[in-house]
C-alpha cells in the first residue's frame, strides 16, 4: 500500500528534513513539495493525496486557514516551530502535531498514526457490509482491538486525539481524532452535535435549548450543541416530530 503524500512548507530546510523522513518510509509516497498554501491547492486539485504534513506559519495564507478552505481535505499532520498553535490544530481533526526541528522518532510516530487511520479507512470501503448494515465496530484501545456495539454507546466526547467512548456499561478510550470515528459510524444512528461531541440518536431523551439530554449511569447528562451543528439537528427534529 502507498500512501500519497504532500509537503507545504516556506522554509526549503523544512522541505528536505520531511522528504528525507517520507524516503525512509516505504508506505509513503511523496507527490510533490510546495512552498505555500497555494501551490499546495493546485497539488491537491490535480493529485489525489492521502496525507499532507502542513507549516502552520506561512506568509499570505497559514496552515490552519488553509485547511479550513478545504472542503474534504486530507490527513493532516501540522508542522510549526510555535507550540501555540497545538490546540487549534487538534480542533481542526489533525492526526498529530510536529514541533520543529522535528526529530526522526517524533516524525515516524505520527507518519504510523496517520498510516494506520488510513489503512482502517480502505478496510472498512473494502468490507461488503457497510457500517450502516453491521451492529458492531472495532476500536483500537489497551494495545487490541475492542468490540463495541453501536447500541452500547450513549455518546462520544473528544478530547486532542484521543476519544471517549461512553458505553451503558463503562467507556472505551481510544487514540484517534472524531472525524475518522465519525466516518465509521452509521450516519442513520449517530450524529455530529458539537466539534467534541458524536451522540447516540436512540439515547435522546429531550432537546432544550442548546443542549441535547441523555441518560449516562442512571443520571440526566446534557451535552451542549454546537451552533455549526444546530441546523441540522433541528432538520432531523422536524422530520421526525408528531
Amino acid at each position: 500500500m502507498e500512501i500519497n503524500t504532500l509537503i507545504v512548507d516556506d522554509e526549503p530546510l523544512a522541505l528536505d528534513v520531511l522528504e528525507t523522513y517520507i524516503q525512509r518510509m516505504p508506505e509513503l509516497k511523496l507527490i510533490t513539495r510546495c512552498a505555500n498554501a497555494f501551490q499546495a491547492n493546485e497539488a491537491l486539485t490535480s493529485n489525489s493525496i492521502d496525507l499532507m504534513f502542513l507549516d502552520i506559519q506561512m506568509p499570505q495564507l497559514t496552515g490552519i486557514d488553509f485547511i479550513k478552505t478545504l472542503k474534504n481535505p486530507p490527513l493532516v499532520i501540522f508542522t510549526t516551530a510555535f507550540p501555540n498553535y497545538a490546540i487549534e490544530g487538534f480542533e481542526l481533526d489533525a492526526v498529530d502535531y510536529l514541533l520543529k526541528p522535528i526529530s526522526a522518532d517524533r516524525f515516524m510516530k505520527a507518519a504510523n498514526k496517520a498510516i494506520e487511520q488510513i489503512k482502517l479507512r480502505q478496510a472498512k470501503q473494502g468490507a461488503e457490509i457497510g457500517p450502516d448494515e453491521s451492529e458492531f465496530i472495532f476500536v483500537k484501545a489497551d494495545k487490541k482491538y475492542v468490540k463495541v456495539r453501536y447500541d452500547e454507546i450513549i455518546y462520544i466526547e473528544g478530547l486532542k486525539d484521543y476519544v471517549i467512548i461512553k458505553l451503558l456499561t463503562g467507556r472505551v478510550i481510544t487514540l484517534q481524532t472524531m472525524k475518522s470515528l465519525e466516518d465509521k459510524l452509521p450516519s442513520k444512528s449517530f450524529k455530529r452535535i458539537h466539534r467534541s461531541y458524536i451522540v447516540n440518536l436512540d439515547k435522546i431523551n429531550a432537546i432544550v435549548g442548546n443542549m441535547v439530554d441523555v441518560l449516562e449511569n442512571g443520571k440526566s447528562k446534557h451535552l451542549p450543541v454546537g451552533k455549526n451543528y444546530r441546523d441540522d439537528l433541528l432538520d432531523m427534529v422536524q422530520r421526525n416530530k408528531l
